[in-house]
């Protein structure tokens, strides 16, 4: 079911407030039919989603959307959609990058090439595809000589099967490739029909899985993990699991990179530390991981 024309959409003040009640049918449809668990995300958060898609369905009270979910699997997808949709873009927050390559990789493939062993770098809940794929970019072009050498691994997992379709695909709007610069644009993207289609080189480099982060992933070790802008959607106690579990994850001294909105809380500031305080790097102390039983 498509959105309606603005003019046509009542305010979001016209429609009553979601009661416990329809909440819990949202919830039970949710986890029954996608699998999809409400309760871990934070109540104005999802409750704002929600009323977007009751007015776009033209829906009179929530009672009546919840008729709908029960008879229409497209709203069901529709609303999954709403629910899990994250905007991104080539190398959001620069800095952040700029830290990763000029500090980061270099330590972390230092270690790799004195072992041997495998690199592995982890961007979690990595939408569309552009924060895995600005690491691979970083790795192809800064460290050419030594991924040679060293077997490198990125995986990038997200809940949402369709977006992780459209990152294998690599084919963005000019907007989302803004911030890179032209001289890498020119090197790893090709213009096709008014967008930009990243080079298959790069593409390669990046695997994606579909995945709820909280049914599996921690078991992975890891050297480098990405999760920007996803605890913010996270009620607290799942938000120090989620940390606690990236901590058991880690390689002994591996890196944890947060959004710039995050930052570590409660007992999981005990596996940390921090590197750069501003760009959110942490450090995994060591036997993080055994520390927690892991």
């Amino acid at each position: 079911m498509s959105l309606d024309t603005p003019n046509t959409l009542p305010a979001l003040t016209d429609i009553p407030e979601i009661g416990p009640e329809d909440m819990a049918v949202i919830r039970r449809l949710l986890e029954e039919r996608i699998g999809f668990h409400l309760c871990r995300y934070k109540d104005k958060c999802v409750m704002r989603r929600i009323n977007i898609r009751i007015r776009a369905t033209n829906s009179d009270t929530p009672t009546a959307y919840c008729r709908l979910l029960e008879h229409d699997g497209r709203e069901m997808t529709q609303l999954y959609k709403a629910l899990t949709i994250h905007v991104s873009h080539f190398f959001r927050n620069p800095s952040v990058f700029d830290m990763l390559r000029d500090s980061v990789l270099p330590e972390l493939l230092a270690v790799r090439a004195g072992t041997g062993s495998e690199a592995v770098f982890w961007s979690v809940g990595c939408s569309t595809g552009e924060e895995p794929y600005a690491l691979a970019i970083i790795l192809r072009e800064y460290f050419s000589d030594l991924i040679k050498r060293i077997p490198v691994r990125i995986i990038a997992t997200d809940i949402n099967a369709e977006i992780l379709d459209a990152a294998r695909r690599g084919l963005y709007v000019v907007e989302r490739v803004a911030e890179v610069p032209p001289l890498l644009v020119d090197r790893y993207f090709a213009r096709e029909g008014g967008k930009l289609r990243l080079a298959a080189e790069i593409r390669d480099m990046v695997t994606f899985r579909e995945e709820e982060i909280f049914s599996s992933g921690f078991d992975r070790k890891c050297d480098l993990i990405m999760c920007r802008n996803v605890m913010i959607y996270f009620e607290r106690p799942w938000q120090e699991l989620l940390l606690k579990g990236f901590a058991r994850s880690l390689s002994e001294g591996g890196f944890l990179v947060l959004g710039k909105s995050e930052t570590m809380i409660g007992e999981a500031r005990r596996y940390f530390a921090p590197v750069s305080p501003v760009e959110r790097i942490y450090r995994a102390l060591p036997a993080a991981g055994q520390q927690q039983g892991g």
